[in-house]
């Protein structure tokens, strides 16, 4: 039944019979993450950066009632250019379809149409996770449920870094996530390189990391694994600089009384502002060095199967 939901490009379908790799991305960045026309340009990079590595994209999003696995050309501008996308998670999903409105997928909705579609890596910016002063707001991002739930791994460049990253590390525990820093000791967070956290894991090679995600399989673990990639030098913003940034941002959205889902969209369209557009540069440059790692990772698991 649930395959009669599911809708393939061509270019996804070919690639899943056959047994190559697949990666799936997700469509928030393209509603929420980005201003159009950087959205739809972004997108297309991403896709572009995967072929390139030699794996085949796979955009997931809510159509006309049905989860799209690949969106094509057309798909692709036409959801850039939507209107009250709804911003969809594991709760909303149905509803979403039962509507048939447009849904665009969050890490978590992602990883769950992923794992429908048979595909098991999925490229993101940065995952959600516990937002600060969680303890009065019991704000927590699905995000961190699934990934003890579903069987993706992810490659993000850490959580975002608006979130209480120590609060969201200790979830990820909780819940028998393995969080892995890619060529570094140091967990990422999003625009800088480094937290000031020790990651749990450290893993130097995306063949290391393919291995990891089979043997999980084998041994019956449920959930995935999260792989944060830094972003590369070149782009990165430094903690020094970006931390008092995103402090403003975050006493604005609360003199604003900003919540919930809206959260997340404010901040980064405030600091975006702030940084006069730095953080955008960098949010597409980290994107597109996930997806180059998430593809490698892909062809391993694809090769060592």
């Amino acid at each position: 039944m649930t395959d009669a939901l599911l809708v393939f490009t061509p270019e996804v379908r070919d690639a899943l019979d056959a047994g190559q790799p697949v990666v799936a991305l997700e469509s928030t960045i393209i509603t929420h993450g980005m201003p159009f026309p950087q959205n739809v340009q972004t997108a297309r990079e991403v896709e572009a950066t995967i072929r390139r590595a030699g794996a085949v994209p796979a955009t997931i999003a809510l159509m006309n009632g049905m989860i799209h696995i690949g969106l094509s050309d057309a798909e692709l501008d036409e959801l850039a250019q939507a209107k009250d996308v709804m911003k969809v998670s594991r709760a909303d999903m149905a509803v979403c379809l039962a509507l048939g409105a447009y849904g665009a997928t969050t890490v978590a909705a992602t990883m769950i149409c992923a794992a429908l579609a048979g595909i098991e890596v999925f490229a993101t910016g940065g995952i959600g996770g516990v937002h600060r002063g969680a303890e009065e707001s019991f704000d927590i991002s699905a995000d961190l449920a699934e990934l003890g739930t579903t069987a993706v791994t992810v490659v993000a460049a850490g959580a975002k870094a608006i979130l209480d990253l120590p609060k969201t590390l200790e979830v990820l525990e909780t819940t028998g996530v393995p969080v892995m820093a890619y060529g570094q000791d140091a967990l990422p967070a999003f625009w800088s390189r480094e937290s000031g956290l020790m990651a749990p894991l450290r893993a130097d090679t995306a063949a290391q990391i393919a291995k990891s995600h089979i043997l999980r399989g084998r041994l019956g673990l449920a959930g995935g694994q999260l792989v944060t990639n830094p972003i590369p030098e070149a782009d990165e913003i430094a903690r020094d600089v970006i931390i008092p940034v995103i402090e403003q941002a975050l006493a604005e959205a609360e003199a604003q009384n900003i919540t919930a889902k809206a959260v997340t969209p404010f901040l980064l369209g405030r600091i975006f502002e702030l940084t006069e557009g730095r953080s955008l540069a960098a949010n597409i440059a980290l994107v597109l060095n996930n997806a180059r790692l998430a593809a490698e990772i892909a062809t391993q698991i694809t090769a060592q199967r």
